[in-house]
């Protein structure tokens, strides 16, 4: 197909998310890659108490910045010639929330010091990082709804670095390695973020409270729903750190972790197919989606079973053989995190027709359904049973969203059957995965078919992902 018959906005979204994806999933991938370094530097009790750390700074970012980034894609249409001006009125709405947190949080600092099992020195931290790390969000959102990406690519790449940088050499220079770690941490995004704000004001000039109304009515049905799956996502690591301790909040940390580097690769990927999936919905090229969808659905598994297949030498790499016990609950934590894109899939299609109130019932009671199964099945079975539990609830979150696009009028979106059709081969691939990890050469084999047979159908279908996009 010549360049001329293809529609300019859709060259700049196939290059544009390219650079996302490949560059997104490769600043991630430098947290993954330092991991040995800190899980050898750090003994488990530091290792599991930062995990606690980030745990809370999720849930915490729900509550101050608001999740107000999620209104800028309905805004990107309805505020098309102030999107600036609207920009930087939520950001001084995030802002605005921050600050009342903060004194808050310092008010009744030895209740919430003593509830979150953090030194009030870090709850400090986590809410400054949090002011700045929301306006590197909101502008790099921002560039990637205009399908630009050299600037916010750059932005990405320096923090990853910085941070890495920084927190290794923090953690061997201070006599507390876990304040090292945290500052090493949230020193670059606090920076670099305090730059972009600057800009922000420079570039959005005036405050609307008006915009402010606008992005709470999309936003706050939606912060239940935010909530409820960092909830979802954290919950474990508090649970098994109140259950099991520091030290089995480490084994299940480190096993997330390298789970969640299917989950990594995903988030990379929706960072460029949600843009593309809004120009397309508001086109109503809803047979276009429905046909990518399967390519997408396939490429998502593909690397699930990857992921599965190498997760005893993933933990030799990352932790050691000191870790090698938690191999056995790769397969049901990747297998939730190909959950987690399959439901995003549905939020997607959800957020874009501003339908959040039953996205946040559903994950309000996934959230509810976790800590119930945590709290009968961790002291019976230890952290083994959280990767289990959460993966019920990945489960029951995709029949959920998949119900709630149905009935938005947008059933044909999507191949529902194509959907449980995945799901079953999943769950097959995730009990037989976890009978070869005994059986080294048998697993070495089923790697080395899988291989083959990846590079064969890459190989035939290499151009039908570009054919469907720029279509």
């Amino acid at each position: 197909m010549s360049t001329k018959s293809v529609p300019s906005n859709s060259i700049k979204a196939v290059k544009s998310g390219s650079w996302y994806t490949v560059s997104s999933f490769l600043i991630k991938s430098i947290g993954f890659i330092t991991t040995p370094f800190f899980t050898r530097l750090l003994t488990k009790e530091e290792f599991g108490l930062y995990n606690n750390y980030t745990s809370w700074l999720g849930i915490l970012t729900v509550f101050v910045a608001l999740d107000i980034s999620s209104s800028m894609i309905s805004a990107r249409y309805d505020y098309e010639k102030a999107f600036d001006s609207f920009i930087l009125s939520i950001l001084a709405l995030s802002t605005f929330s921050a600050l009342i947190w903060i004194i808050i949080l310092n008010i009744f600092h030895n209740f919430f010091t003593t509830f979150f099992g953090v030194d009030r020195i870090y709850i400090n931290i986590m809410i400054i990082y949090i002011i700045f790390s929301t306006s590197i969000e909101i502008y790099q959102n921002r560039e990637r709804l205009f399908f630009e990406y050299k600037k916010s690519v750059f932005v990405s790449v320096f923090i990853s670095i910085t941070t890495a940088t920084l927190s290794m050499i923090l953690v061997l220079t201070y006599n507390s390695k876990l304040t090292g770690r945290i500052l090493g941490a949230a020193v670059p995004s606090i920076v670099t973020g305090a730059v972009i704000y600057f800009l922000l004001i420079l570039k959005g000039k005036r405050i609307k409270c008006i915009y402010w109304k606008y992005a709470l009515i999309i936003c706050l049905p939606y912060i239940p729903h935010i909530l409820s799956l960092t909830l979802l996502n954290s919950m474990d690591r508090i649970m098994i750190t109140n259950y099991c301790g520091a030290e089995g909040a480490a084994m299940y940390s480190l096993s997330y972790n390298c789970g969640a580097v299917v989950t990594m690769l995903f988030a990379s990927i929706n960072n460029a197919y949600s843009p593309w999936l809004a120009e397309q919905i508001y086109e109503k090229n809803y047979q276009k989606i429905y046909q990518f969808s399967k390519i997408y659905i396939v490429f998502a598994v593909c690397f699930t079973l990857g992921v599965m297949i190498i997760a005893p030498e993933i933990l030799l790499i990352l932790g050691g053989r000191s870790y090698l016990d938690a191999q056995f609950i790769m397969p049901p934590v990747a297998m939730g995190c190909s959950c987690q894109f399959l439901y995003t899939m549905f939020v997607n299609v959800e957020q874009i027709r501003k339908k959040t109130i039953g996205m946040a019932f559903g994950s309000a009671s996934a959230a509810l359904l976790n800590y119930i199964l945590n709290w009968i099945f961790i002291p019976k079975f230890g952290y083994f049973a959280a990767a289990y539990t959460t993966l019920v609830c990945y489960l029951w979150l995709l029949i959920i969203h998949m119900v709630l696009v149905y009935h938005l009028g947008l059933r044909n979106i999507y191949s529902y059957k194509y959907v449980f059709f995945i799901v079953g081969i999943l769950s097959i691939c995730m009990v037989g995965v976890n009978f070869i990890y005994i059986h080294t050469a048998i697993r070495y084999f089923i790697l080395v078919i899988y291989i083959v047979s990846l590079l064969v159908v890459g190989y035939k279908k290499k151009n039908i992902l570009l054919k469907f996009l720029i279509k």
